[in-house]
């Protein structure tokens, strides 16, 4: 197991009842899952950006006045035609748009999947330790539940 950070005091999990190991279980369940949801959010927006940098490819000068579905919101879509292959505009968050030229947009399309790669990279480590401290402190419960129950059963002759 890592050493406690400067400042925090780690716990011997030995020294711990079986009520205790149990919540410190739940606890270690609860954030685990809490990253691990965190980690598929950070994945589904990376995966967002991802696919609104490359439908910036269809973007070219040959279909200027095409006619062409424009999404209003996910799942509603109206008709519409290009008007200008050079420039696009990008919800920066928040609620607002920004107009940007295709390089422009492409440039901060990449910024933004290259910080989701530094967050997820800073996240991962963090869930898999919490989920092999779990796994210690389920054995730790078990083990001592089985030599709890051995104590308590009748000794057979």
């Amino acid at each position: 197991m890592a050493a406690p950070a400067q400042g925090q005091e780690g716990v011997q999990l030995n020294s711990l009842t079986p009520q205790q190991l149990k919540m410190l279980h739940n606890q270690l369940s609860e954030e685990v899952e809490v990253l691990s949801m965190s980690m598929q959010t950070l994945k589904t927006t990376q995966q967002r950006y991802l696919e609104s940098k490359e439908s910036l490819s269809e973007l070219k000068e040959d279909n200027v006045g095409k006619d062409m579905l424009v999404p209003l919101n996910s799942s509603v879509y109206v008709p519409g035609q290009l008007a200008d292959a050079s420039t696009v505009v990008v919800d920066i968050g928040a609620g607002y748009y920004v107009e940007k030229s295709v390089k422009e947009a492409q440039e901060f399309f990449k910024r933004k999947m290259d910080f989701l790669k530094q967050q997820m990279e800073k996240v991962q480590p963090n869930i898999q330790s919490k989920f092999q401290t779990k796994q210690i402190v389920a054995q730790l419960l078990q083990n001592k539940m089985m030599a709890q129950a051995n104590q308590t059963a009748p000794q057979k002759a």
